[in-house]
């Protein structure tokens, strides 16, 4: 991971703008089919044709959600495969992404159909604008599975090294809709209709780049048999898009109780049931541009951050995320100051049909709802900034605060003040979210001190002299004596034992703190442990740490304790795989006598270690740690050490 370490040393600046520039705009290029439809439905259809738009946009978002679980847990999961140099099986889980995609717009097809108007009356729909939701829904449903596999692909393509391919790929299709929908609804006269067949449009003409990508693949490549569903090769991926998908199902949850709740409070009040969605629609999507820009220059950070965490290099996560916010204040600022100002310029700017109760309902909402966005915006990046250093455990219910607060305000404020409680939520929400939020990162803040800049390791001090002959792994549960059996075992075969000095060769190896590298697979991160083994630092560590493994198994014969040494080497031939196990009582015991904890801190102890073991073995393996059937040997270390050290050694002579 060498190559990886100008992270450490290149500007803070530069690499911001290095890796932000990119994330946001394609984030902007990805919201464009949305805004650029608003804009020619409200002033070629009318307001209740933004309503429509706004109406099936829950489902949309259900879509996009299925396809970055897909999405963005191959790309994660192909960038990790890069760095441990195996790609071997990326075509396979490629190809089983996209199938996954494509059969989930089939599933979203075929539930919008068969329950017809009910399903667009649930999400808000109205007499007045059933006939146009229907228009355009049954059309942008068509191109559902395309879509979905279209934008799986385009994170697979960034992943795969043509950032700037994908890019284009989603710009082309931009344009497209932005071309048709006027020609559409202008000169063809085809109303909503036509905006539907300028956005499928441009999205099958994305989806073709992506495919014609595969035939030009840098470190993969797909062929027609790789499309045989397989679950092995979608059981890594999925849990790396998780997070992505978590917040794809935030927005759906906002977006369907706003608009119940618009329809609802709408109808008891002077604007009517249409007005109010038809407004809120507009500005959702105002929301959605700055939202995304602020999204996308925390995200390009967060491989900086993330990095510099893990090799203690502190003073150069502040210095990032502190221009995070600095760039964050000045876009919110900026378009405040501007929604603020001249909200009828942006109102005016989605159609003009709508009345003076429209245009009145579309600025109080734009200055409500939107009056305290520096607040979302910052709330979200340090939630990013949390989960990019490891602390998944305070950045997944933080990411989501700002929508559960908002739900919730949302449902009980209209109880008082009538429809425009529901704008009034937002604000409120924001600004209790971000109190909470503050004060968790002003606390892991005060955690990180000044820099430490690991001390410069020799490998040839830490690689011991060796012989060709067999490699021991040894994974052991918690208080079996593994580790004291592994040392036995190195002392009677005569040769090196390697348990610390594997943290040593990864950290020479990543530049990341041997302290990082020693963690990350301690029981202390015991909540959401695969997002915090998917966080970039910790990946960079674990990659680290297989590259050291290989390199101490090239020297020869050896015994190397943990850290899933027994799947790392698991192609080599001349290695004999040991686990090692006990009775409870008896590894309760051994932890009492090692610890001095009590009986019921030593059984808390084995149930959090042994956890993060299996919980970190399945991470990069995919597979169940302690499974007889992965070991040549598995042994019940309760006979003695000594005894346990002397029938491996056994087993060896007999091989």
């Amino acid at each position: 991971m060498q190559e990886n370490n100008y992270l450490g040393t290149e500007r803070i600046g530069k690499l911001l703008r290095q890796f932000a520039i990119p994330s946001t705009l394609a984030l902007i290029i990805s919201c464009l089919y949305n805004i650029v439809d608003q804009i020619f439905v409200g002033n070629g259809v009318g307001y209740l044709g933004n309503a429509a738009t706004g109406i099936v946009f829950p489902i949309t978002v259900i879509g996009w959600g299925a396809s970055v679980l897909f999405g963005d847990g191959m790309a994660t999961f192909l960038s990790l495969s890069q760095g441990e140099g195996d790609t071997s099986a990326a075509g396979r889980s490629v190809a089983n992404s996209i199938l996954g995609s494509f059969l989930s717009g089939v599933v979203i097809i075929a539930v919008c159909y068969a329950l017809g108007d009910r399903v667009f009356y649930a999400l808000g729909a109205t007499e007045a604008t059933i006939a146009l939701t229907r228009d355009y829904g049954r059309i942008i449903f068509i191109m559902m599975p395309f879509a979905l596999v279209q934008n799986t692909l385009a994170s697979v393509i960034r992943a795969d090294g043509s950032p700037r391919y994908s890019m284009a790929a989603m710009l082309v299709g931009a344009v497209i809709n932005m071309i048709g929908d006027p020609v559409a609804i202008f000169v063809l006269g085809w109303g909503i209709r036509g905006a539907a067949i300028a956005t499928v449009l441009g999205q099958f003409v994305s989806f073709l780049v992506c495919v014609a990508y595969l035939r030009k693949s840098r470190v993969f490549r797909v062929k027609a048999s790789d499309f045989v569903p397989g679950w092995k090769f979608l059981k890594p991926v999925l849990p790396l898009g998780a997070g992505s998908f978590l917040t794809q199902l935030c927005i759906v949850a906002t977006t369907i109780a706003n608009n119940i709740l618009l329809k609802s409070y709408g109808e008891r009040s002077v604007y009517g049931p249409d007005i109010p969605l038809s407004a809120f629609v507009v500005i959702i999507k105002l929301f959605q541009i700055i939202l995304n820009i602020a999204c996308g220059i925390t995200a390009g950070a967060l491989p900086i951050m993330g990095y510099n965490y893990g090799a203690r290099l502190y003073g150069r996560v502040k210095e990032a995320f502190k221009l995070v916010v600095l760039s964050t204040l000045t876009v919110c600022v900026i378009a405040t100051v501007l929604f603020e100002g001249a909200p009828l310029v942006f109102v005016r700017m989605f159609g003009t049909d709508g009345g003076e109760l429209y245009t009145a309902f579309a600025i109080s909402c734009l200055r409500i709802y939107l009056s305290l966005v520096i607040l979302t915006c910052l709330q979200k990046a340090c939630a990013m900034f949390l989960q990019s250093i490891g602390h998944a455990k305070a950045a997944v219910p933080l990411s989501v605060l700002r929508d559960i607060l908002l739900i919730a305000l949302a449902i009980l404020m209209p109880m008082g003040l009538g429809i425009m409680g529901i704008l009034w939520a937002a604000p409120i929400a924001d600004v209790i979210a971000m109190v909470i939020t503050a004060a968790v990162v002003v606390r892991v803040w005060k955690t990180m001190g000044t820099d430490r800049r690991p001390e410069p390791i020799c490998a040839e001090g830490v690689l011991q002299p060796s012989h060709p002959g067999v490699i021991v792994t040894i994974a052991r549960e918690h208080g079996s004596a593994g580790k004291r059996v592994g040392q036995l075992v190195a002392q009677k075969l005569g040769v090196p034992c390697y348990y610390k000095e594997m943290t040593a060769l990864a950290a020479q190896q990543s530049g990341l703190a041997k302290e990082f590298i020693s963690g990350i697979n301690s029981d202390e991160n015991a909540v959401m442990r695969e997002l915090y083994l998917s966080t970039s630092a910790v990946r960079q560590a674990v990659i680290a740490q297989e590259k050291a493994i290989n390199l101490i198994a090239d020297q020869g014969a050896c015994v190397i304790i943990g850290r899933a040494a027994d799947y790392v080497l698991r192609d080599r031939k001349d290695i004999v795989r040991v686990f090692i196990y006990a009775p409870e009582e008896y590894r309760v015991k051994k932890v009492m006598e090692m610890y001095g904890d009590t009986e019921e801190a030593g059984r808390r102890s084995l149930a959090r270690s042994d956890s993060a073991r299996r919980a970190y073995y399945k991470s990069i393996s995919g597979r169940d740690w302690g499974n007889p059937h992965g070991y040549e040997l598995c042994v019940d270390s309760s006979i003695g050490p000594e005894e346990t050290a002397e029938l491996i050694c056994s087993y060896i002579a007999h091989m």
